[in-house]
């Protein structure tokens, strides 16, 4: 480590720095954080709505975006607002929910593999069919867990964001993978599991189809990329060994996790446009991102995130006692 506050690192692929606090000795107990229930009142709606037993899709709102733009432009629409047909309002974006059976309101690391592969291949479902439909631009896949991470509810559930709009986290990786690979002559993401598993230092967990590491250029304390093996650059293309792999690699990681007392994360998918064709230049991954820390006036002014915790400390930490027991869980 540096000698300085801070340590500046560079994302390879999209090309954005990180400021790494690495002047200060790691206190387990400024990150230890338990994710705070949501007050919902006694009733959960998720697991009245709908109707069923097992896993379940439930629709929150079917016309969820409305594009304004700027404000003049916003000025316009309204001097021209017109009423959109129902059957035509998914083209503005749905907001749904792929939730767990009724009761279930324990974090992904304690169900078990069986529904946590169930929910994804739900999503992978969900996307290859909002590629199909050519409505809208990207489909995001989220998880909130803990209040702190902006959760509604207590269920269990992905949240799935039928967007209007590429984000702009997904084009910066799209743009930077494909200089990349003009650059290098392969997938960045390719390279990033070959070489992280060659040193180690940042590894968390792999098998033969997927790889969990701390980035180096990690945003945020005890940040998590599950990256597959297998390059592919839509998560609808996703195998079932592939889909398998994740559901481990997720519950491995937020099972480690849990020992900073079950925090607030957030669980995000990354994956191709549903109408654009990046199969060569992009390659899909989840991104696990605790809530473990305060946005300061560096980070407000400068747009420069700054992380308290340099990865590799955040991996040793989350390494630090190997109890087979607690990563067994139930099948």
């Amino acid at each position: 480590m540096g000698a300085g506050l801070f340590e500046l690192r560079r994302d390879e692929i999209t090309g954005w720095w990180v400021a790494t606090v690495v002047d200060r000795q790691f206190q387990r107990g400024r990150f230890a954080q338990a994710a705070a229930q949501v007050d919902d009142g006694g009733a959960c709606q998720n697991c009245a709505q709908p109707a069923g037993d097992g896993i379940r899709l439930r629709t929150l709102k079917d016309y969820a975006f409305h594009v304004v733009g700027t404000e003049a432009e916003s000025r316009e629409q309204d001097r021209s607002l017109s009423q959109v047909a129902l059957s035509q309002a998914r083209a503005s974006g749905s907001w749904r929910t792929i939730v767990a059976p009724p009761g279930e309101h324990r974090p992904i690391q304690q169900v078990g593999s069986r529904i946590l592969i169930e929910m994804l291949s739900m999503a992978r479902a969900a996307i290859d069919d909002a590629a199909k439909l050519g409505q809208t631009e990207y489909l995001q896949v989220v998880q909130n867990w803990g209040a702190q991470a902006g959760a509604r509810t207590n269920h269990l559930c992905l949240d799935l964001y039928d967007l209007p709009q590429v984000p702009h986290r997904i084009a910066e990786e799209i743009g930077g993978s494909a200089r990349q690979l003009i650059r290098e002559g392969g997938c960045p993401y390719c390279r990033l599991v070959r070489e992280e598993t060659r040193p180690g230092t940042r590894m968390i967990w792999q098998d033969s189809a997927s790889v969990a590491f701390a980035p180096f250029a990690s945003r945020s304390p005890f940040e998590v990329w599950i990256v597959p093996r297998r390059h592919a650059a839509d998560f609808a293309h996703a195998t079932d060994t592939d889909v398998s792999s994740t559901a481990e690699a997720i519950r491995q990681v937020l099972t480690r996790l849990a020992r900073l007392d079950g925090p607030p994360h957030n669980l995000i998918l990354h994956t191709a446009p549903l109408r654009e064709n990046v199969d060569a230049t992009y390659h899909w991954h989840w991104e696990v991102h605790p809530r473990l820390r305060e946005i300061a006036g560096l980070e407000v002014g400068t747009g420069l995130p700054v992380n308290p915790v340099s990865p590799e400390e955040a991996v040793e930490e989350l390494l630090r006692e190997r109890v087979e027991g607690e990563i067994a869980g139930t099948p």
